[in-house]
């Protein structure tokens, strides 16, 4: 056989053999690969409005879409069909959107924002950035869960609430920004991410490292020539001028994957064609083959599935923790949303009592003065009259003012581009709704309130899931405390082939072989090579997986005495709740009388001044207390509003109550309009509506 043919069946054969065993271990990979259930739906949104860096231009063809990362499953790998190779290319991710639903636009009427608290809510769950920030941990938590199923070490999921949205506060607008980042701010009570007062490094992941689990291939291939001067000369065999000239072609591969009982295989194979100027070697050239199969097993440190999938039992937490964290987020979000259109109907009710409050004052001082031309009243009166509309109008502009500032604070919570969106950010925005006050209370029994925040509390879930995940931490501790047993046990053979070397004596009549035939004789047992080895390795000392350990056990610790700090602190929150709503309805009912007495006092002193059995001062000082008495009922009301949002929030009621898909949250897609209880048409709002008056834009004349 010559010697080129015996090279290219040897290169063809090496080839087809490492091509088999790459697309086994794709396949092996893609079928011993675990799967959640994906999270359907998609993310609303239209193009932006000017071209950004990078983006293509306008006609240019544009790319397929891809499916927001909420509709994506990244738990699980590439395909292996139809493209074997995708599973090697970057996996695209859509950009993120900037852009605002077509239902903000739908509610705009003559230039105005005509918004009740359920269409608020509906645009802030597709279109507020809290919430869309936060919608990117559930598939950041889905790569975690590809990564140990792979054999890596977890990441970890933010779990923290994100606050980015001003407004909503106790105290309004004035409470500030908190939190920056993707993912995320703080993190929640149990949650996967560090938070700044939490603890910086953990045992999470302590214990032995799983073996990779997806197969790994490793190929080598090397084709050397070497002249190397020899000193023996002719009597070495050597054709040529006392040089040794060797040329070598090698292909070596190796596939290794690891399983879960603590088990590796590992299979080598190692080809070698080799020809020299050697007239004494019996074939030339000479093709030599040899492989090694060898499965280990862990047999104390890292010995059993419990211990080696942890880290994907962790994973499969974390997931849950961030589901957890996403809903309250949108919680967190929506109880915001509601407090903040409480603010934008106090604001617009107290220009309202502001207006009523200017034309009084204008209508008093329009008396005073014709009483003045007719000489009835002294010109003083007048003077006082004047000074009560320039308090009033001072009044009024403040309470616009503030009214301008809760609906750009409103606008800004409902929607992506706000200071890019010059339109929206002048328009007005009118609320349609106000608070209802219903004639009795009827709360559960504050027993069944704190059940029932117990069994639906987010951040109290977390505590739990957390919890589990100490445990897991624990497992890891411990078996990383035992020495490291391992038993290997291999098998191989070694194969020869080439063309027979005639200057050889005894070779003339041999018959010349490939690559094939050295292969062959690797299996038959010709040239076997087996046995058995154990591996011992104790650390004398063995003091950081002590360490390890102790960490593990007083952190589960910490986490059991946090999880029953929390749940006292969830049944503190749910009686004070309880407290303030009972309180704010009593603040209601007594400034409606207040506000009854107040205008029914200001009426009769009227009468008494126009019979002249009163002064001016004690009408000024009755208009006075009329105004402070309808602002206090605005104020009480709102107060209450807040209040009950407070409550349901912290009973985690918000969704059920409210009729809030958590599910279209995931997506941004919402289908179900949400309802809220206890809201009532605010009809100042509709009369403006249909008689155009004064527009809070505009400053007062």
């Amino acid at each position: 056989m010559s010697v080129a043919l015996v090279r290219s069946d040897f290169i063809r054969k090496v080839v087809s053999v490492v091509c088999l065993l790459g697309l086994a271990a794709s396949a092996q990979q893609g079928n011993t690969a675990l799967s959640l259930q994906p999270v359907t739906g998609s993310q609303n949104g239209g193009p932006t409005a000017t071209q950004r860096p990078g983006e293509p231009a306008p006609n240019a063809p544009q790319p397929k879409a891809l499916p927001h990362p909420t509709q994506a499953d990244y738990s699980k790998p590439a395909p292996l069909l139809p493209n074997p190779f995708a599973r090697y290319k970057p996996r695209q991710v859509p950009p993120p959107i900037f852009t605002n639903t077509p239902r903000l636009r739908e509610l705009i009427q003559n230039g105005k924002v005509i918004l009740s608290l359920d269409d608020a809510i509906a645009v802030a769950l597709a279109d507020n950035l809290d919430i869309a920030i936060a919608r990117y941990n559930l598939p950041i938590a889905d790569t975690d869960i590809m990564l140990t199923k792979a054999g890596g070490l977890p990441r970890g999921v933010n779990a923290g609430v994100v606050s980015n949205t001003p407004g909503g506060g106790v105290g309004g607008i004035g409470q500030g920004v908190t939190g920056a980042g993707a993912g995320g701010t703080t993190a929640g009570a149990g949650g996967a991410g560090a938070g700044a007062a939490g603890i910086v490094g953990s045992t999470s992941g302590a214990g032995p490292q799983p073996d990779s689990f997806d197969p790994v291939l490793s190929a080598t291939f090397t084709t050397e020539h070497s002249q190397t001067p020899q000193n023996f000369g002719l009597l070495a065999g050597l054709t040529g001028a006392g040089n040794q000239v060797v040329h070598t072609t090698s292909g070596n591969f190796q596939y290794f994957q690891g399983f879960s009982p603590g088990t590796a295989l590992t299979v080598s194979v190692f080809n070698n064609r080799q020809s020299v100027n050697n007239a004494q070697v019996a074939f030339n050239p000479a093709v030599n083959s040899s492989f090694r199969a060898s499965i280990r097993q862990h047999l104390l440190q890292g010995l059993g599935p419990s211990i080696n999938t942890r880290l994907i039992r962790q994973a499969k937490n974390n997931k849950q923790i961030a589901e957890e964290a996403f809903r309250l987020q949108v919680i967190t979000t929506v109880s915001q949303i509601e407090n903040i259109y409480w603010d934008l109907v106090n604001a617009y009710q107290d220009v309202k009592v502001k207006e009523r409050s200017l034309a009084l004052a204008q209508k008093t001082l329009a008396d005073n003065q014709k009483q003045v031309e007719i000489g009835t009243l002294a010109p003083l009166d007048v003077v006082r009259a004047q000074s009560s509309v320039a308090s009033a109008e001072q009044d009024l502009i403040v309470s616009r003012t503030n009214l301008q500032l809760q609906q750009l604070t409103i606008k800004n919570a409902l929607t992506r581009n706000l200071p890019t969106n010059a339109e929206v950010m002048q328009m007005d925005v009118i609320p349609t709704d106000t608070v209802q006050i219903p004639e009795e209370e009827n709360l559960p029994p504050i027993e069944d309130l704190i059940k029932q925040a117990l069994a639906n509390r987010p951040d109290y879930k977390q505590q739990q899931i957390n919890l589990r995940n100490s445990e897991i931490n624990i497992q890891g501790a411990r078996n990383g405390l035992l020495p490291t047993v391992d038993i290997v046990g291999f098998y191989g053979g070694a194969g020869l082939a080439g063309s027979p070397n005639t200057l050889v004596p005894g070779n003339a009549g041999v018959q010349g072989s490939g690559f094939g035939d050295a292969f062959t004789n690797l299996f038959n047992s010709t040239a076997p090579d087996k046995g058995l080895t154990l591996n011992i390795t104790i650390p004398l000392g063995n003091r950081a997986a002590q360490a390890t350990q102790i960490r593990s056990q007083l952190e589960y610790q910490a986490s059991q005495l946090a999880l029953k700090s929390l749940e006292n602190q969830i049944a503190i929150q749910v009686r004070n709740d309880q407290f303030t709503v009972q309180q704010n309805r009593a603040r209601v009912a007594a400034a409606r009388k207040a506000r009854e007495l107040a205008a029914q006092t200001l009426d009769a002193e009227q009468k008494k001044y126009n019979l002249g059995a009163s002064t001016y001062l004690n009408v000024l000082q009755d208009e006075r207390d009329l105004a402070q008495a309808e602002s206090n009922l605005v104020s009480a009301e709102t107060n209450y509003a807040k209040s009950r949002v407070q409550l349901d929030k912290d009973i985690s009621q918000t969704l059920e109550r409210n009729n809030i898909k958590i599910d279209e949250a995931v997506t941004g897609k919402i289908q179900t309009n949400p309802n809220v209880p206890g809201v009532i048409p605010n009809k100042a709002a509709l009369q403006e509506l249909n008689s155009p008056k004064l527009q809070p834009s505009q400053p007062p004349k």
